[in-house]
């Protein structure tokens, strides 16, 4: 168990309330015992004491959606690659998609992954287990005894399951257990064989494109669905305006559908892909500057709950080839909490209110007792400093892959020092 620790001299976030102020915060027995403007002197008795230097302590990142290697692939990423990833970016958990080698589908896989994730892991790793059996779409899995070994939640990660009679029983089936089913919306028919989004630039580039609609209409369809079965359902990613468009109507229907969006479909458009750049290729792919700025607008305005990196770590013999051949994805462990920030850099909003979307707002979603300052609350804390200035350099990452969408980006904002459970898993001083 971790010692008692003061952090003095602090601006103090609370994302979940909206707190900001200067001050303290104390922590015993992995727990936040105390927060405020001032301490006693007689808490800072038998204490380690951090002097924050006035940067901002908050809860640590929990991000919803990141994929590893392990087990399967553990040349792109293990759980401890991707943890230190996580750590070095102030994310204290990260709930892993079932995406593996074993498809994660039977609970004593599930079981596994919490082990060693326990034995390698130095930030909390919550696993996901998958909707249908080997994510083919065609049979769902057994969600209640998952639900018993430990998944928080189910999905077939990046695959659409095409067939609606499976997934409207498999939605239907979860709903009686109350548990989170987490979409991906991408017709796989019209996206077939497509690399990037189609219109004037696709063309110029001679590349294989789909539309944005594909995306749309696995949207409208699953809220029809929702609406059929009352599930708990969640859009993974969702990166165009029409799919906003359908969301917050859903949303404004009472219906229970929530909604996240990667870190680079934040700050990224298909113009970003220039000459080729294979590091770009992502799922969905980019989407054009109009879509983007949809989405800034989506999270500023609350239609859009989270933010996430998407992780998706691949390796270099997989990204190094043309672009219509190379895999989608790309590292964002480390770059998550910058791309949060620029929101409140460029005025979107508060700095509390970017964080809600990294902290608060997935741990509500999960049912997780994180993501906020409060006493008796997990102390899994980030010491950020959101003004630092820093250019990504994906040989710098602590992923074991180096496929960021981000290289050679300047962005703002860095994790000083990260705390799980009160313990430090992260020093930037000392990694530096």
């Amino acid at each position: 168990m971790s010692a008692r620790i003061v952090f003095t001299n602090a601006r103090l976030i609370d994302p979940e309330s909206g707190y900001d102020t200067h001050g303290g915060l104390l922590v015993a027995d992995g727990q936040i015992a105390d927060f405020g403007p001032a301490f006693a002197s007689a808490q800072l008795e038998s204490c380690d004491q951090i002097d924050c230097g006035g940067k901002a302590l908050a809860p640590g990142l929990i991000d919803m959606r990141v994929f590893t290697g392990e087990p399967g692939s553990e040349h792109r990423e293990t759980l401890q690659s991707a943890s230190d990833a996580a750590a070095a970016g102030g994310v204290t958990t990260i709930v892993v998609m079932p995406k593996t080698q074993p498809v994660i589908d039977e609970p004593s896989l599930v079981d596994f992954l919490k082990r060693r994730a326990a034995a390698t892991a130095c930030v909390r790793v919550m696993p996901t287990a998958a909707l249908t059996r080997h994510l083919a779409g065609e049979t769902m899995t057994e969600i209640g005894l998952l639900r018993e070994a430990g998944a928080l939640a189910f999905t077939d990660a990046d695959t659409t399951i095409a067939n609606t009679r499976v997934l409207r029983r498999a939605l239907a089936y979860a709903a009686n257990f109350d548990v989170l089913v987490i979409g991906h919306a991408e017709d796989p028919d019209l996206s077939f064989g497509a690399a990037v989004t189609e219109g004037e630039f696709a063309t110029r580039l001679g590349l294989p494109a789909a539309p944005a609609m594909a995306e749309t209409m696995i949207v409208e369809r699953d809220i029809r669905l929702v609406e059929l079965t009352g599930v708990r359902y969640h859009f993974g990613q969702i990166s165009t305006r029409a799919s906003l468009e359908a969301v917050a109507n859903a949303k404004s229907r009472g219906l229970p559908i929530t909604c996240g969006v990667s870190a680079h479909h934040l700050a990224l458009n298909e113009l970003d892909i220039g000459a080729y750049q294979t590091f770009r290729k992502v799922k969905p792919p980019l989407r054009s500057e109009a879509d983007r700025a949809a989405m800034v607008e989506g999270v500023a305005q609350g239609i859009i709950d989270v933010v996430v990196s998407s992780h998706d770590p691949q390796a270099a013999d997989t990204k190094r080839l043309p672009f219509g051949q190379a895999a989608f994805g790309g590292v964002g462990l480390e770059t998550l909490l910058p791309a949060v920030l620029a929101l409140y850099h460029d005025g979107q909003m508060s700095l509390p209110r970017a964080l809600h979307t990294v902290t608060s707002a997935p741990a509500k979603l999960l049912g997780l007792g994180g993501g906020r300052l409060a006493r008796g609350a997990p102390a899994d804390l980030v010491l950020l400093d959101p003004d630092r200035p820093w250019v990504v350099d994906s040989h710098q990452l602590r992923s074991r892959a180096r496929n960021t969408p981000f290289d050679g980006r300047r962005l703002q904002g860095l994790a000083e020092m990260t705390f799980v459970n009160g313990n430090k898993v992260f020093d930037r001083r000392r990694a530096d």
